[in-house]
């Protein structure tokens, strides 16, 4: 699968660098959150670097991310996965697409389903009706401006709890922040797969 973003439109100054440099000095408790996320993630993913200009979002982005959900009784791995991933194609972020499709089979996804997302085929022959649903939703939610038809919240409800809907709302906010937030600071593919590959034109 290749994404190809047309820089007339989209446009990246390089496929390599942000459109931003890092601040030459960082506080030393942002140095290790840095340390900490290339260990974790084995990649240079830049954003905790460029972030320390304001060390506050830095903060508070990593506090949102301590506190995501990442599986649930409910909300299993699969279906964040599906929103992780969805968020990111309909925002075209190049990095989020990258790092949320990565090992998208660890999560109960096939290449198929992950093909199916990217080209916005929600009706994909292996989707159950509550993925159905629940793509609809990120779609509508991640749409601006938000406008949701009662019928969607009633197929909603007929799928999840309360509690469950929370955290499909939340998780959608969640990757919007980071994937507009991303997208903002033209963050470079760190190069987790190869479900997104850029071609500039």
């Amino acid at each position: 699968m290749r994404f190809t973003f047309d820089d007339t439109k989209n446009f990246f100054k390089s496929f390599d660098e942000a459109y931003i440099k890092p601040p030459q000095k960082m506080p030393l408790f942002l140095r290790f959150g840095a340390w900490f996320s290339k260990k974790m993630v084995k990649k240079n993913i830049m954003i905790p670097e460029l972030l320390a200009w304001y060390p506050k979002t830095a903060i508070s982005s990593g506090i949102m991310e301590s506190l995501v959900a990442h599986d649930d009784r409910e909300i299993n791995k699969r279906l964040l996965k599906i929103i992780r991933v969805q968020v990111s194609v309909l925002i075209a972020c190049p990095f989020c697409i990258d790092m949320n499709a990565f090992e998208y089979d660890k999560a109960g996804l096939n290449r198929e389903e992950i093909e199916a997302i990217q080209r916005g085929d929600y009706n994909f022959k292996t989707f159950s009706e509550q993925e159905k649903v629940l793509m609809e939703y990120v779609a509508i939610v991640t749409h601006t401006p938000v406008v949701i038809p009662k019928e969607i919240i009633d197929r909603l409800h007929s799928h999840f709890s309360e509690r469950g809907i929370v955290i499909i709302a939340s998780s959608i906010a969640q990757v919007n922040y980071w994937a507009r937030l991303i997208r903002s600071l033209g963050i470079p593919v760190a190069g987790f797969g190869d479900i997104c590959k850029i071609e500039e034109k």
